[in-house]
């Protein structure tokens, strides 16, 4: 591999050395953490462990990501069709509905119907976060040169071909960017449903809260926010390497 190839991955990979040593050594630190809190009887979240906290946390984002991503980019596809074209103000007015509810709001209105736990948290995460990835889908469907797509039918193609031949490849480095924001929010949103039950890196900031315990808040932003700077750079990564704006205009 060429040296410009490493140099691409220094961040993901410097931000996910930094999660690791921080998810396995934060123990070890507890002399650092006693300085925050002197008072309290322990100042390292010892309920779960960091690591399992972090990958039960990793899931449920990645869930709701897989769920946001089908559910954006499929109502994008279908607005954008002739067909469906009418349906565009309505999705985009009920999508933005949805990400004006505060996640806690969500939460409440959810749990009723939903019980506790991890589903009524994927629901909020899901609808927090469909937003950034419709608006980009349909930026990037609709940011494509009309020459390109006649050129494509010129061929023969049929308007599925078109669509997974063309359309989508063209808008992927758009659409990715949408997903890279919702992604990057609901890491912190998710935090949230540590609230309802839900096993989430927010475990020990709920319980520093609760408990009055600003080592156990450190602890669990810290991890949140290293989470959050190695998914957000390995996103980077990414769409780095799909083709942008460029491309389509060359078409």
């Amino acid at each position: 591999m060429t040296a410009s190839h490493w140099q691409g991955w220094r961040w993901p990979l410097l931000w996910l050395g930094l999660l690791l040593a921080a998810t396995f050594g934060l123990p070890q630190l507890e002399a650092g953490f006693r300085a925050i809190e002197p008072g309290a009887r322990a100042v390292i979240y010892s309920q779960a462990s960091f690591s399992g906290l972090l990958v039960k946390h990793l899931l449920l984002v990645a869930a709701a990501a897989c769920a946001a991503v089908a559910l954006g980019v499929g109502t994008a596809i279908m607005v954008s069709r002739p067909w469906g074209r009418d349906f565009l103000p309505l999705a985009s007015q009920v999508a933005s509905i949805g990400q004006t509810f505060p996640p806690v709001a969500v939460l409440a209105l959810a749990v009723p119907a939903l019980g506790f736990g991890v589903l009524p948290t994927l629901f909020a995460l899901v609808l927090y976060g469909v937003l950034p990835i419709l608006r980009n889908s349909l930026a990037g469907l609709h940011g494509i040169a009309p020459a390109v797509l006649e050129a494509a039918r010129g061929m023969g193609m049929s308007p599925w071909q078109v669509l997974w031949q063309v359309e989508l490849p063209l808008a992927s480095a758009v659409i990715v960017a949408g997903s890279r924001t919702s992604v990057t929010i609901n890491i912190a949103t998710a935090a949230i449903g540590s609230t309802i039950g839900a096993s989430t890196l927010g475990d020990p900031i709920i319980s520093g809260l609760v408990n009055g315990n600003s080592a156990y808040v450190v602890q669990g932003a810290l991890l949140i926010g290293l989470l959050a700077l190695t998914v957000d750079s390995l996103f980077e990564r990414v769409q780095n390497r799909l083709p942008g704006p460029a491309a389509v205009a060359l078409g």
